[in-house]
């Protein structure tokens, strides 16, 4: 593994790098660098910093840093610049690994909290599971900002780490929580540098699953994840994320089905189906839902399509629908009914339906 400059002349190697991007994140750096100092882990360790031009006190907080945690036999890299903007998440994660020695490498955002055991058991994880980014579950902070998506993140089965990857929420395990080899992570990367706007995180999981990765959870809460105004995912717009899911969905799973259903003939699935390819939209033969005022009109009629005459498809009970089926609801926003439905017709996910919801 070929190693950059400055990392060799270095010397000793870290066995685990923490990956830590700053910017401009006074408010939280304590306490995160806290949770680095109290790592149960026994291994040779190290924290790789990059501070994305920060304007605040952030670049003073990790010098006091530094000296404690390298009193405490945590080598410390620090790197940066100070131009007059910053040049986004995607490329501080790029410079804070190549900057870094480690075998195995930890993502840490710079608002979040690891718990002590976080490093020992992931790493434990990642060398059973060499070619796969490893999660953990998490608790969120404000407990209430987001009991959905919290949930989904904590509870997915392990086949479902991989069979929901085409979610409104994106990667199955959450980038503050990635934990990996270095090999695997030149293998896959680098992250996009995009900037602003770019969901780099979504689109190095994509490839990482293009190259058959896998993908493994820690079932302990091992990060307290941060929910505020100022997260960098605030910063990327819903339809750039829905460009990509679609786009990943028709290069992933379509190309395998001669024909497929649509559940739900509502604003979600009617987007979806406008959002295809020509390709793509000419494989769908019904939508399907449980509304009978949708099912009672018959079809939906593609208004915008150059197709003439108009495309008119079918829209159905979901009983008598054929899988399979990209499924547009919201799953737990029925009351369970949706769930119960879908149970009654015993599919398989990942055969016989995927969720795009």
């Amino acid at each position: 593994m070929q190693l950059p400059e400055d990392a060799t002349m270095r010397g000793s190697l870290a066995l685990v790098s923490i990956i830590l991007p700053v910017y401009n994140a006074e408010q939280w750096l304590d306490e995160c660098l806290m949770s680095v100092l109290q790592q149960d882990f026994e291994g040779a360790m190290e924290l790789s910093v990059f501070n994305d031009a920060s304007k605040d006190k952030s670049g003073a907080i990790i010098e006091k840093w530094k000296v404690k945690l390298e009193g405490s036999g945590i080598s410390v890299v620090i790197g940066g610049h100070d131009s007059p903007s910053p040049r986004g998440v995607g490329y501080s994660k790029n410079r804070a690994v190549a900057q870094s020695t480690g075998s195995y490498l930890c993502f840490l955002d710079s608002d979040d909290v690891m718990m002590p055991q976080r490093v020992r058991m992931q790493y434990e994880a990642a060398v059973q599971h060499p070619t796969s980014i490893i999660g953990c579950q998490v608790s969120r902070d404000p407990p209430d900002s987001t009991e959905r998506y919290t949930r989904w993140i904590n509870q997915l089965t392990s086949d479902q780490l991989l069979t929901q990857v085409f979610t409104s929420h994106g990667p199955t395990v959450i980038m503050p929580t990635w934990f990996c080899s270095r090999a695997w992570f030149s293998c896959v990367g680098p992250f996009d540098e995009g900037g602003q706007g770019v969901p780099e995180d979504l689109l190095f999981f994509y490839e990482h699953l293009r190259k058959g990765g896998g993908v493994f959870r820690v079932d302990h809460s091992l990060l307290l994840y941060r929910y505020h105004p100022c997260a960098a995912t605030h910063s990327v717009l819903e339809m750039t994320i829905w460009t990509h899911r679609v786009h990943f969905l028709e290069e992933q799973v379509l190309p395998r089905w001669k024909s497929f259903t649509i559940w739900n003939a509502g604003k979600q699935g009617r987007k979806l189906y406008r959002s295809l390819t020509a390709a793509s939209r000419h494989k769908v033969v019904a939508f399907c839902d449980v509304d009978e005022n949708k099912i009672r009109k018959g079809f939906y009629c593609h208004e915008d399509s150059q197709e003439r005459p108009k495309p008119k498809v079918p829209i159905l009970h979901f009983q008598d629908a054929q899988s399979p089926f990209v499924i547009c609801v919201k799953l737990d926003l029925t009351g369970g009914e949706f769930e119960d439905n879908l149970k009654s017709l015993h599919l398989q996910e990942g055969r016989d339906f995927v969720h795009f919801s």
